[in-house]
């Protein structure tokens, strides 16, 4: 069985994959990588977000996948990348923080809350930037605020995001258990990515 190649710079190697750099992503190195989060871009092409990848201090994912599942990687999976945010507490989530965590968490700042996670390991704490690959669906939102969604991903989105997801998984020793959505790990629009499947 063949598992997706990444040649010495961390840009993969397969006709599936088209690579198109993108320098501004880059934003330190990624040493390890512990889990994989699915995005959605919220602009509705992939080109409209390949141009803004080439913005100043880009905030963007590794991969991208376009509505006809066209994949392209836009940042070396030795990059860190801005895709995360601020790490909500895992263990509270999963129910199974100490009492004086639960306490704590309370009179916490989102940004005190993100310092404390980012302290622990995966599995204790989610994947963050420093340790995550991300990987964006074009799909842009709908309806208004408070309540927008995002565009439905494509069925060819979806096989090429469950494809690209179990190469990453077999290639990085990534369990299946740290895979998420972007509003799982961080507080975002609880609608992003939700019809993603992998």
């Amino acid at each position: 069985m063949n598992v997706l190649a990444f040649d010495k710079d961390g840009w993969a190697v397969d006709p599936k994959i088209t690579v198109a750099r993108r320098p501004n992503l880059a934003h330190g190195r990624m040493t390890t990588v512990s889990g994989i989060i699915v995005h959605q871009t919220g602009a509705p092409t992939a080109s409209s977000t390949l141009n803004s990848y080439l913005q100043d201090g880009a905030n963007g994912a590794h991969f991208l996948i376009d509505k006809n599942g066209d994949i392209y990687q836009t940042g070396s999976v030795f990059w860190r990348q801005w895709h995360v945010g601020k790490l909500k507490p895992r263990c509270m989530l999963e129910k199974r923080c100490t009492p004086v965590e639960v306490k704590n968490f309370a009179h916490m700042t989102y940004a005190e809350i993100n310092s404390y996670e980012t302290q622990k390991a995966v599995p204790d704490r989610y994947p963050s930037n420093d340790d995550s690959i991300g990987i964006e669906l074009v799909g842009a939102p709908t309806g208004t605020a408070p309540n927008q969604g995002y565009e439905t991903v494509t069925a060819e989105q979806n096989a090429s995001l469950a494809w690209l997801v179990k190469e990453l998984t077999e290639k990085f020793g990534v369990p299946m258990t740290e895979v998420f959505r972007h509003p799982a790990v961080s507080r975002k629009n609880e609608h992003e990515a939700e019809s993603a499947r992998w």
